[in-house]
């Protein structure tokens, strides 16, 4: 079976995007109605370049390094879900993008999900994929023993940065391996993430989203008191959270779909692409 193959790089821009105190690293490709892609951790933008190959004909994508990861710039704070959310919205406006559809998986997911919250005239479709938002009901069977180890690891200040330097790529390689039940990522993605992940103040910054975490949580607990998210909303599961972000959604969204990618690892856009293009070819073009 030949691989999917991901978008050239030379159908790709790639440019430099000032937005709420931090400059971004952006991909566009494509044309048409717009869609905003937010990777997660361990990744970078180039997580979507298989799914960017098959929507570019039909959308304009935009995909941004998070702030922190890959090559977008490094600050000291603002990596909680709100403050990313913020980033998401002010990258919209400074490309003039009015209305986007949002697909976000693992980090990726909280900012998306506060984004179509807040701006519901400017988010049309969201997509979430392959995460908790914060301590929102409906996660408690997954959470059961307790968050995934690393969660705690990556949380203490100054550890993990100073245990994993100069072992970065065995490290990115766990996860890449765990997050597609053994079958791990193609080269040109697995060497994409591990020279974005190398060096201490990568490293650090990476681990500021999961130091943020408390307060991400806080702000989703705080926006769901008194909103509730009106756009179509699509929540897809794998291995290993499954049906946990669609349970949580089902308590404040309107309209809502859950659906699992069977057979699929973390990583969906790299482990099942196809299985998630034909998810979202019906969804987005709703």
């Amino acid at each position: 079976m030949t691989a999917p193959r991901p978008l050239p790089l030379e159908d790709v821009t790639l440019r430099r995007v000032p937005v709420n105190g931090v400059t971004l690293n952006v991909a566009l490709a494509g044309s048409g109605p717009a869609v905003l892609l937010l990777h997660g951790f361990p990744h970078t933008w180039e997580l979507w370049r298989v799914v960017m190959a098959d929507l570019a004909d039909r959308y304009t994508l935009i995909a941004p390094d998070l702030r922190g990861l890959g090559a977008s710039d490094k600050p000291a704070s603002g990596y909680d879900a709100g403050t990313l959310a913020e980033d998401a919205e002010a990258l919209l406006a400074a490309l003039g993008v009015t209305s986007a559809a949002v697909v976000g998986i693992d980090a990726g997911t909280p900012p998306a999900f506060l984004l179509a919250l807040r701006r519901p005239a400017l988010v049309r479709r969201l997509v979430v994929m392959e995460s908790l938002l914060g301590r929102l009901p409906g996660a408690e069977d997954f959470l059961a023993g307790g968050p995934p180890w690393w969660f705690g690891f990556h949380a203490v200040p100054g550890l993990a940065e100073t245990v994993l330097e100069g072992h970065e790529a065995a490290y990115i390689d766990w996860f890449l391996t765990e997050g597609t039940l053994g079958e791990g990522v193609p080269a040109w993605a697995r060497d994409a993430f591990v020279r974005a992940y190398t060096g201490r103040e990568s490293l650090r910054a990476a681990f500021a989203h999961y130091r943020a975490l408390p307060e991400s949580a806080a702000r989703i607990a705080e926006a769901v008191t008194t909103t509730r998210l009106t756009v179509p909303a699509l929540a897809l599961g794998a291995h290993p959270v499954g049906g946990a972000l669609e349970h949580q959604l089902r308590g404040c969204a309107d309209d809502l779909t859950g659906d699992l990618v069977g057979g699929s690892g973390h990583i969906i856009p790299l482990h099942r692409p196809e299985a998630l293009l034909g998810r979202l070819r019906g969804f987005l073009a709703g």
